[in-house]
């Protein structure tokens, strides 16, 4: 690539977009963040046989989603532990976990325009991430680049070497899919916009005391909680106790800490005590989904290595 400071400037400005479409496809910050470091090199290699056909930014994103392609083809399905298994009817200690890979994982902010991120926040939402993951990889970029980033079928058609009637065939299949698709996280998401800060702030002072009743009185009747990479998650207050009292001996003591996810929606960071009990180390990212002042779901995305992701500190002293 032509090493000069507008050439490098121009991937840059891009960066931030092309990496929450990337998330979009991928379902993961880091296979987006590895996809966009590939279509780096790869402008950077094609620079000089970039003809000005098409726009810089078409040129982009039609390596981007090459780049995404190659990923999802020999790829499963990424999805969240509630579209997975039906709730646990034994309440146990979670044993039975999946790679990393089987899993959607949360975002941190990477838009530099907050009007923007606002705009498009529903589309970064867990619940579509996880709808995403069930249209073919192409239908999946279409519907994308049509109804969040509102390109033309025209622009779409340049970009992914398609007609713009061949675009317009692959938006109507991708959008039936999506309608008729029924997930259990979509289900849970349809709900409040975010959760009251109230009610974060009551679930803070409970789970830091790890006051079970007083926890499990946040959630509705059928509230339930997933823990990604356990397979295993749990529905109805009464199993919620009994899980909560199977794992009193790992959270008490544990401090949670303000954090936002997916376009900026509140979540929080739990740190859990160390082995020694000298300081307090990453444990999970809870995202509370929320409807009538009550907990609906609870999705504990139990990665450590997520915090550094979010600029939170390896360790707390007590």
């Amino acid at each position: 690539m032509n090493d000069t400071p507008l050439d490098l400037q121009l991937f840059e400005e891009l960066k931030p977009e092309l990496t929450s479409y990337c998330y979009r496809m991928l379902g993961t910050i880091d296979d987006a963040d590895d996809a966009v470091q590939e279509t780096y090199i790869r402008v950077w290699q094609g620079w000089a046989k970039f003809r000005q056909e098409s726009s810089f930014k078409t040129w982009v994103y039609r390596i981007a989603t090459n780049c995404c392609l190659d990923k999802l083809r020999q790829a499963k399905r990424r999805v969240l532990p509630v579209d997975l298994t039906d709730p646990a009817v034994s309440i146990i200690e979670p044993r039975e976990t999946l790679p990393d890979s089987a899993w959607i994982w949360p975002i941190p902010a990477v838009a530099d325009h907050p009007e923007e991120a606002l705009l498009h926040r529903d589309t970064l939402r867990l619940c579509f991430i996880a709808l995403l993951q069930t249209l073919p990889p192409r239908q999946r970029a279409v519907l994308i680049l049509k109804d969040v980033f509102e390109w033309s079928s025209q622009q779409i058609a340049d970009t992914l070497g398609m007609t713009p009637q061949a675009v317009n065939s692959a938006l109507q299949r991708a959008r039936a899919t999506m309608e008729r698709t029924q997930l259990r996280s979509d289900e849970y998401s349809r709900m409040e916009t975010k959760p009251d800060p109230e009610l974060l702030n009551r679930y803070v002072e409970a789970f830091e005391r790890f006051d079970i009743p007083a926890i499990v009185a946040l959630f509705h009747e059928e509230g339930s909680m997933s823990m990604p990479p356990f397979t295993m998650w749990v529905r109805g207050k009464q199993n919620l106790s009994e899980f909560y009292a199977l794992t009193r001996w790992h959270c008490l003591g544990s401090r949670l800490f303000p954090v936002e996810v997916n376009g900026g929606y509140p979540a929080l960071a739990q740190y859990v005590p160390s082995r020694e009990g000298a300081h307090l180390e990453p444990w999970g990212i809870h995202v509370l989904e929320t409807r009538d002042g009550r907990i609906v779901h609870v999705t504990n995305f139990i990665n450590s290595k997520l915090f550094a992701r979010y600029g939170l500190p390896e360790r707390i002293d007590r």
